[in-house]
């Protein structure tokens, strides 16, 4: 039996590039509207929140079309002689499309449990918007955003229907753990799907560990005291 081990690579560089990708974007859309009164808040956070709820292959879909060479972002890569379809790039955009919900809802969450009175006391100080958002607000949700990272790794990590429509099933490029244990049980391999189901299964369980143990410890230099 041959156990090809570059889906594990390939999920793990893909999952942490779009990890760092939804990181970043999340916690600046979840701080734009918390802070955004406009009209068209409630329409801006169905988009963002949408893929959270549509299959991930509707998700895919819509990925095609805008990637695809007839689809306005594929013709224009075509242009400068590139494309993204079939390729690892497009395996960690699908990625991203489909963690930045979970990112995005609970970093929201987080902002918004915040008391207002802190903010306001901050301002009436003269504080800058850009320190109450880096000095207050990001560690006061710092919980809650560390919850939703692990929330969009984990999505990250179980992503199928969409990478498979967009970055296909190409091993040693495009096929991620997911796709392997998916191909595998396909062709009668389960041997080699349960060697990849247990893989999984203790990539995540390890970063669930992680979080609570981080949790323990915020907890403890917070409240200055062991739980036993």
């Amino acid at each position: 039996m041959v156990f090809d081990v570059s889906p594990a690579w390939i999920s793990l560089k893909t999952v942490f590039t779009a990890v760092v990708i939804v990181f970043f974007i999340g916690i600046v859309t979840a701080y734009w509207m918390t802070t955004y009164n406009g009209r068209f808040k409630s329409i801006l956070d169905t988009i963002f929140t949408l893929p959270l709820v549509l299959p991930p292959t509707v998700a895919g879909f819509f990925l095609l079309l805008i990637l695809g060479k007839n689809g306005p972002i594929g013709k224009l890569l075509l242009k400068i002689g590139t494309t993204l379809i079939f390729s690892w790039p497009a395996a960690v955009l699908a990625a991203v499309v489909v963690a930045f919900p979970l990112m995005y809802r609970t970093t929201k969450g987080a902002f918004e449990q915040i008391d207002n009175n802190v903010i306001n006391a901050a301002r009436t100080l003269g504080v800058s918007e850009w320190k109450i958002f880096w000095k207050v607000m990001i560690p006061m949700a710092r919980p809650g955003i560390a919850a939703a990272t692990v929330l969009s790794f984990a999505r990250a990590l179980g992503e199928f229907g969409a990478t498979l429509m967009v970055a296909g099933n190409i091993p040693n490029k495009t096929q991620t753990i997911p796709l392997a244990i998916y191909f595998a049980a396909e062709n009668g391999d389960m041997n080699i799907a349960l060697m990849w189901v247990i893989l999984i299964v203790i990539i995540s369980t390890l970063v669930m560990f992680l979080m609570n143990y981080w949790n323990t410890h915020q907890q403890e230099n917070m409240y200055g005291f062991r739980r036993r």
